[in-house]
Formats: C-alpha cells, sequence, structure tokens
C-alpha cells in the first residue's frame, strides 16, 4: 500500500503535517533523528510508522525506499538554525542539500510518486530590500543554511522538468503555533515570547530582549494555515514545478505582538531592550498571490492564530 514519507515528521511543522494526514485516513511513515524533534510530537495511531535515521546518510534512504513504496513526499527535515550552519556549513550542507539529493534520486528510481513538497524558507531572499517578497524577488541568500535551501529548491524543479517528477516548493514565512521549542537556539520570537508570558503568569520574574525599536516586521502564519498550505500545493496540479511562498501577506512588528500578548495575557511584559543587531532585517513579509490562486486563504488571523497557540500551550 502506497505511504506518505514525512522526512522530520517528530518535529514542529512535521508534526502537525503528520497529524493531519492521519486524520485524513492515510498510512503514514515519519524518518527523524529526533536532534530537535521528539515522540511526544506525534500521535499513537496504527497507521503511523516511525524510523528513527538520519536524511544524510544515503544507505538510511536506500533502505527506506527499499521497505516502503511512497505515492508523497513532505521535506521537512532539516538543520533549521541559520547559526548552526554559520558555525558548521559542511555539517548542515549534508543534511540540508545532500539529503534532499539522495530523497529525490530514490523517488526517481521509485516511481510513480504523486507529489514531493520540499520545505524551503523565506531566508533565500536575504536582505534584499524589495517588498512584498514575490516569488520572482531576487534570491540573495546570505548564509550557508539560505544557500542550501536555494540549491534544494533548485534540485527539486530540475528533477520536474529533467525527469518529469511531479515537485513543488514551499517558502515558509515565520511559522509559529504550539511544539515549537523556545529553549531551541533558532526558535522563533513568538515561541519565545509565549514563554515569557508563561512565566509572567506563574509570577516569575522575567524580561524580554528587545533589540532595536520593536519596529521590525515580519509575515507571521500559524502552523495550520502552513498545513494547509503544504496539502493544497500536494493536490493541485498547477502546483508542479513551481515554487510557492506560504505566509499570510501581512507584516506585524514586534512592538503589536507584545501588545497582542499583553492583552491575551492580560500582564505587562518588561523590555530589555538593546541596540539592533547588524545584519538582522528589518522588515520582510510575503506576496502570496501564487498561493492565493490555487485557493489558498489563511484561515487565522495574527491574533487568532495566537489566541489558539496560548490556549493550547496552557491546557
Amino acid at each position: 500500500m502506497s505511504k506518505i514519507l514525512v522526512t522530520g515528521g517528530a518535529g514542529f511543522i512535521g508534526s502537525h503535517i503528520v497529524e493531519e494526514l492521519l486524520k485524513n485516513n492515510e498510512q503514514v511513515v515519519v524518518i527523524d533523528n529526533f536532534s530537535m524533534g521528539s515522540m511526544d510530537n506525534l500521535p499513537k495511531d496504527d497507521k503511523l510508522t516511525v524510523v528513527e535515521g538520519d536524511i544524510s546518510s544515503k544507505e538510511t534512504i536506500e533502505k527506506l525506499f527499499q521497505q516502503h513504496q511512497f505515492k508523497k513526499i513532505f521535506h521537512l527535515g532539516a538543520i533549521a538554525s541559520v547559526a548552526a550552519s554559520v558555525e558548521d556549513p559542511l555539517h548542515t550542507h549534508q543534511t540540508n542539500l545532500e539529503a534532499t539529493l539522495y530523497l529525490l534520486e530514490e523517488t526517481r528510481k521509485q516511481g510513480g510518486l504523486e507529489r514531493f513538497v520540499f520545505a524551503s524558507s523565506a531566508a533565500v531572499y536575504g536582505d534584499e530590500p524589495t517588498l512584498p517578497k514575490k516569488e520572482t524577488s531576487t534570491i540573495r541568500p546570505l548564509t550557508p543554511y539560505a544557500i542550501d535551501k536555494f540549491a534544494s529548491e533548485q534540485y527539486v524543479l530540475a528533477f520536474s522538468r529533467l525527469y518529469d517528477i511531479p515537485t513543488t516548493a514551499v517558502r515558509f514565512f515565520n511559522v509559529f503555533g504550539n511544539r515549537q521549542n523556545p529553549s531551541s537556539p533558532y526558535s522563533g520570537v513568538v515561541s519565545i515570547l509565549t514563554d515569557k508570558f508563561k512565566q509572567l503568569v506563574n509570577n516569575e520574574e522575567t524580561n524580554f530582549t528587545l533589540y532595536g525599536d520593536g519596529e521590525q516586521t515580519r509575515d507571521f502564519i500559524y502552523v495550520k494555515d502552513v498545513v494547509q498550505a503544504n496539502l493544497l500545493v500536494s493536490e493541485s496540479r498547477e502546483a508542479i514545478g513551481k515554487v510557492f511562498n506560504v505566509g499570510t501577506g501581512e507584516s506585524t512588528s514586534l512592538n503589536e505582538l507584545i501588545g497582542m500578548y499583553e492583552e491575551i495575557t492580560n500582564t505587562k511584559l518588561p523590555i530589555k531592550q538593546l541596540e539592533e543587531r547588524s545584519g538582522d532585517i528589518k522588515e520582510s513579509y510575503s506576496d502570496i498571490s501564487e498561493l492565493k490562486s490555487l485557493g489558498f486563504e489563511p484561515k487565522f488571523s495574527m491574533g487568532e492564530g495566537l489566541l489558539e497557540y496560548w490556549n493550547k500551550e496552557n491546557d
């Protein structure tokens, strides 16, 4: 029976995709090395097979394809830390680019795949100043992480052109939601803030370090909308051989974000203000008209996503 493979499926976004696929009665295989993912993120389900393994090992990927026949692949497994990629570009490259190539090669050998969806990142745009970011915007990757993401995208699209494998790449903007690890070195600002507000609500002393004036903006997208986008591109014929921004098309400043959280929690966050960090990108938001042309519409505003996230974290 054909299954769906989710690499990095025990991680933040991957586990949400797995959950939705299982709800849709799919047979799912997860491969994860559990460096950042957790078994706690995955539901107990007879339709789920979990393989502990490293996608940067060619032998591991070959063995995976020998044991299972896949109809779809959602490739989210990666070293998601920009800082780690700067520290150790070679190791990051093996996981973030070579693993993509191993998966594509095994897919080509296996044949019969309905869709290969690759999770890329808005980091590929770098500090290119034009707003909003369009899929056709200048690509200016500034770190090994962003370079590998862009190179992987190019391989994914080339395999569609050259070998007729139905592939799609999605560039995630700032995804937030539960299961994002706040203690992780590359955690999003929303999960760090959530942790701070939890401490405040528990009457613990805490403060938040704000670099600059707090007016820097990002396109924050709730994880459930990201799941919706991934499933949509995996089903749409128009998505084959293309790359799509996955965001809301709206920008939210850090100050606005803190204000929303203060309202939800009825607390005041003590701020420790420092000078803005050199190299930090001031503004970023997406143009999602390409994704909307497939029928995508974000279901959660920033406030709605934040409220659901907070409630889930405090269940």
